[in-house]
């Protein structure tokens, strides 16, 4: 939540904020998954895709280049037992999926003589199974046994074919990422890997910016191809990238090519994925900038995301902080007034207070300065202390999260003000992946308590229950150890904004008790500190504000001020 730090000690005139290299710091943190929420691709449904899906029995690895070093697969040269030949066409001819899963089951179990080869089939054709079933997780669970499997599966390489399926339907807390970085980027070369590589070389450049190798994550976003609909992600992507290698110019080239894609209106993509990257884009320019102190360049970029934008808040607040460094200070306090608007009452701008108090400060206005330090204590400090009560009440991850579930179902009993502000910080979009896990889960496992009920006698359902049931006690621990973590560093954050708080409160009382001095000295305040112009263009008119807001008033307020400060008499 917070973006300041706030002070060098005892001079409030060179408060600088964190903001100047705000972009460098946020994306070096993050995971891409934080940076944009990926979602389901609509352009391609999962119909669609499972039918390119399907492998005829040459697409089984012969030779195969793999990250980590591994035996050759067992020979292929028997075969298959009658059950399977009965499961492949169960599975592949009558669409029977309850049937097949337990046919492949039979092969799993060793009631078949079949070949070692012949059961990693069985075990490759479980996964497609319970993939078309609907039970992702289960699915994922026997594709990550082919991909761990140290001597060798015949099915290696299609199974990454198969993980990039369920990369379109589990968020990446399912742990689908570190599946597919398994494999070795050369091996996309083969061509079973013509529908999807694409998509793949830009999954695993995800997984490598995951795990700080930046230079492969860039070379893979790049392999992307223009005409694939995952190169504008890939471009924004790369443009991430750069920023956190400090590669100024790298970025802003990246982030301008995902511009012409735009104003191009490639057919490429949809109009709604052209919007999306386009307005990332932007703020992303608009951060870029900020960083390079090229503030008037980092303010057009910023001023270009719209109210129908998800970041135009954020981006309002990042360019009051542009704007306070241009020496604008009606409008950094116009922006601070719509971010405070009754329309925002589930958005939280604490600093931006405190920042309200500073350019105050800047004015010699201390009256006002005091006023929106004492605003920040009144509204903030309770909640700081509901925070520390909430954050005690379970100890166990898994309790907590249930604990929760209640709060963001609103039945948890928290006072208003508190709810409001614990919902804004959950929406954290990794804490949202993490969420959607549990979610999708709970969705597998409703759907096997409404399954077939000869099926769910079966060993196979009895192994798709315990794998979901283990994995949602696992998810629910994590979920809840993950909220636990941000509203811990929410608590601190505010901690410190109230510090930051006193610092201000002291030094305007100080220069307040100086300003008192000055004038006792005949100093006044001096006739060259004109308001601020506010310049008014032939498509709008000014008004003065008379304590209603307008949705269509947002982020176009300017406050008329005026410096205070005083000048010693010749």
């Amino acid at each position: 939540m917070s973006r300041l730090n706030f002070w060098s000690t005892g001079l409030v005139a060179t408060f600088v904020s964190s903001v100047v290299f705000w972009g460098v710091v946020l994306l070096a943190a993050a995971p891409l998954s934080d940076v944009v929420t990926s979602g389901h691709e609509s352009w391609l449904s999962k119909a669609a895709f499972a039918q390119e899906m399907e492998f005829d029995e040459d697409e089984v690895d012969s030779t195969v280049t793999k990250k980590k070093k591994r035996k050759n697969p067992p020979p292929d040269n028997k075969p298959p037992s009658k059950t399977l030949q009965r499961a492949i066409k169960l599975y592949s001819k009558k669409k029977d999926y309850n049937s097949a899963s337990i046919e492949f089951a039979k092969v799993l179990a060793g009631k078949t003589k079949d070949s070692e080869a012949n059961k990693q089939r069985a075990e490759f054709f479980m996964g497609k199974t319970l993939y078309e079933m609907g039970y992702y997780a289960g699915s994922l669970a026997y594709f990550d046994g082919i991909v761990e499997t140290s001597t060798g599966h015949i099915y290696y390489s299609a199974t990454l074919k198969w993980l990039a399926a369920l990369s379109r339907v589990l968020p990446e807390t399912s742990g689908i990422l570190d599946k597919i970085g398994q494999y070795d980027p050369s091996s996309l070369s083969q061509s079973i890997f013509d529908p999807v590589r694409d998509e793949l070389y830009f999954l695993l450049g995800n997984h490598y910016y995951r795990q700080d190798d930046l230079n492969q994550a860039v070379s893979l976003f790049q392999k992307v191809k223009v005409s694939s609909p995952f190169y504008i992600k890939a471009k924004f992507f790369e443009g991430v990238t750069y920023v956190r290698e400090y590669k100024g110019k790298q970025a802003v080239d990246a982030f301008k090519d995902i511009l012409v894609l735009a104003e191009e209106k490639s057919t490429a993509y949809t109009e709604a994925d052209l919007k999306k990257y386009q307005q990332l884009a932007w703020l992303q320019l608009a951060r870029v900038f900020y960083s390079t102190k090229q503030f008037d360049l980092s303010i057009k970029y910023y001023e270009y995301l719209t109210q129908s934008s998800p970041d135009w808040l954020d981006s309002l607040f990042e360019a009051s902080w542009a704007y306070f460094m241009r020496v604008k200070y009606s409008k950094a306090l116009g922006n601070i007034h719509t971010l405070n608007a009754p329309y925002f009452e589930e958005e939280f701008f604490p600093e931006s207070i405190l920042l309200k108090a500073v350019i105050y400060y800047k004015y010699c206005l201390y009256e006002q300065a005091l006023e929106s330090v004492e605003e920040y204590d009144q509204k903030y400090r309770p909640i700081r202390k509901d925070l520390k009560e909430m954050l005690k009440k379970y100890d166990d991850n898994a309790e907590f999260f249930e604990y929760i579930e209640k709060v963001l179902k609103n039945k948890a009993g928290l006072p208003e003000e508190m709810q409001r502000l614990v919902i804004s910080v959950l929406s954290d979009k990794t804490l949202k992946k993490t969420f959607a896990w549990v979610d999708e889960l709970k969705k597998e496992l409703d759907l096997h308590e409404k399954s077939d009920s000869t099926w769910k006698t079966t060993k196979v359902a009895n192994d798709v229950l315990t794998e979901l049931t283990l994995q949602q006690s696992l998810a629910e621990g994590d979920a809840g150890k993950l909220a636990r973590e941000r509203l811990e560093r929410l608590a601190e954050e505010l901690k410190q904004l109230s510090r930051q708080g006193g610092k201000i409160r002291i030094e305007t009382l100080q220069a307040q008790a100086g300003r008192i001095t000055a004038e006792a000295r005949g100093e006044q305040i001096s006739s060259k500190n004109k308001p601020e112009p506010i310049v008014v263009d032939d498509e709008h008119f000014m008004w003065r504000f008379n304590g209603e807001y307008w949705k269509d008033e947002l982020g176009f307020y300017r406050f008329k001020i005026r410096s205070q400060c005083a000048v010693a008499p010749k």
